[in-house]
C-alpha cells in the first residue's frame, strides 16, 4: 500500500466527520449532503443518530460554556433581568463540568 492510501480515511468516515462537525458549527448547509451519502452507503440510522446526537451536544454545550464565560466577563449574575435598554433578557448559568470537561448527550452517548 502506498503511503497516501494509508493515510487516507473511508469516504463514510470522512461523511460523519462532515456532518457532525457541520452540525456543530451551525453550518448553513447543515449536513444534509453527507447524510444522504452515509444513508446511500448503508450506514445504519442508530449510527448516523449517534454522530447527529454528539455533534448537537457539544454545539449546545459550547453555546452554554461561551454564554456562562461572557456572563461571568461582564459580571451579570442571576439577578440581573434587565439589558442596557431595559428590556427582560434571560441569563445563562454555567454547566457543570466533569473532569474531561463534557458531558454525556440526552441520549447517553459520551462525546470525549
Amino acid at each position: 500500500m502506498s503511503e497516501q492510501s494509508q493515510s487516507q480515511l473511508h469516504s463514510s468516515i470522512v461523511a460523519m466527520i462532515s456532518l457532525a462537525s457541520g452540525i456543530a458549527s451551525r453550518h448553513p448547509d447543515m449536513g444534509l449532503c453527507q447524510l444522504d451519502r452515509l444513508r446511500n452507503a448503508g450506514i445504519p440510522e442508530h449510527q448516523i443518530n449517534a454522530v447527529i446526537d454528539i455533534a448537537r451536544h457539544i454545539r449546545d454545550e459550547a453555546s452554554q460554556k461561551l454564554d456562562a464565560a461572557f456572563d461571568e466577563k461582564a459580571s451579570i449574575t442571576e439577578n440581573d433581568t434587565t439589558d442596557c435598554c431595559g428590556s427582560a433578557v434571560a441569563v445563562s448559568i454555567a454547566v457543570k463540568e466533569e473532569s474531561c470537561g463534557c458531558t454525556p448527550t440526552p441520549g447517553g452517548q459520551s462525546c470525549c
